[in-house]
């Protein structure tokens, strides 16, 4: 094992004998958010020292077993042994280094989902409902909850944009990976002659941020502009001034809600969308102005990268980033992801393992 990995799961040890103390403690429970977050490190440190343990026991185990191979009488046995630990430790070295990898604090957030109709008209916005429908029946598969917080409809019935809440557990580890841009090759309702057309769609996946702890929204450099709601929804919505617009002036970004006849409830449901918006700015500028060589192979997660193609007369979906297709768009469609959204995971964890292997090799 290489000594910088080693230094980390020693220190890991001695946190977790740290965290045992407090947590033994008389009136550890007086602040249970304290609590709380104690109890959770508490829970993410203790397999990973567990396994440490295991690894050092058969570190021990081998030193046994080479002393008891300079008895002739037990040196084929001890040497079977060694071998058979050998490779248990190599095992156990990789389950440790994926152990270590670093976790992303969003992954058990809930998120905001935006979609919205690009090239292609109103068969852009068809397919932006397909894709809705899609993320809705993977929520309902995970016994998530969706709320609709925006939606601009197409003539035809489809989404020029539609922004949906998510709350679930992992909701933002499962779906972070589907931001960007989503193609569709298909025959349209529209199309009389049977021609397959292209359009497109982008998704944006945003975690929800607590507000207060992680954005600051000055009022001073927002405006917010109240309207008559339109579209569908019957006569009362459009009987007063409950649609929100805000504008965020030092970034331009403008939110508005307007599906709720409560203009606070409006309100609020744009403040925290704005958030999000500002915080995923905030995050993606910083990982510019850190980004290694290394590209992820998961892409840069840029709203118009093209990660993913539907191609509904072959029955195949293609996510480009990965390179993988499946023959399976009917199961997909009605919202099964997981194979999917596995993938993407698994290649995530690769590109992190190979990039904690040149750390450690430059430590």
């Amino acid at each position: 094992m290489k000594q910088s990995i080693a230094a980390k799961l020693a220190q890991l040890t001695l946190r977790l004998e740290e965290l045992n103390g407090l947590l033994s403690a008389e009136g550890v429970t007086a602040n249970l958010d304290t609590y709380r977050k104690l109890s959770r490190e508490h829970a993410e440190i203790e397999p990973v020292v567990e396994l440490y343990k295991s690894y050092r026991k058969g570190e021990g185990d081998i030193a046994a077993a080479e002393e008891m191979a300079a008895d002739p009488s037990m040196r084929e046995f001890a040497e079977a042994e060694i071998k058979e630990t050998r490779e248990r430790l190599g095992e156990l070295e990789k389950r440790l280094q994926t152990e270590l990898l670093p976790k992303d604090p969003n992954d058990e957030r809930n998120i905001f989902l935006e979609i919205r109709a690009g090239t292609g008209g109103d068969e852009s916005a068809l397919f932006s409902a397909d894709l809705f429908r899609m993320y809705t029946r993977y929520a309902e598969r995970k016994k998530w909850q969706v709320e609709i917080m925006s939606q601009s409809q197409s003539e035809l019935g489809g989404y020029k944009e539609i922004i949906a809440r998510i709350a679930g557990q992992g909701a933002y580890s499962k779906l972070k990976f589907e931001s960007g841009g989503h193609r569709v090759q298909r025959v349209p309702a529209t199309e009389t002659q049977g021609r397959i057309h292209t359009s497109a769609c982008t998704v944006a996946v945003l975690p929800e941020v607590d507000a207060v702890a992680d954005v600051v929204l000055n009022p001073a450099e927002m405006r917010i502009d109240t309207f008559r709601a339109s579209g569908a929804g019957g006569q009362h919505i459009n009987k007063t001034d409950s649609a929100i617009r805000i504008t965020h002036l030092p970034t331009g970004i403008v939110v508005e809600c307007q599906d709720d006849r409560s203009q606070h409830k409006n309100k609020a449901r744009a403040l925290a969308v704005l958030a999000a918006r500002i915080k995923d700015q905030q995050v993606r500028e910083q990982n510019q102005k850190t980004a290694a060589e290394r590209k992820s192979l998961i892409g840069s997660g840029d709203r118009s990268e093209r990660i993913r193609t539907y191609n509904f007369p072959q029955g195949r979906v293609t996510d480009h980033r990965i390179n993988l297709t499946l023959y399976k768009i009917a199961a997909i469609m009605d919202g099964d992801l997981d194979e999917l959204t596995g993938a993407l995971a698994a290649e995530h964890q690769a590109e992190q393992l190979a990039a904690l292997g040149e750390e450690t090799q430059a430590a």
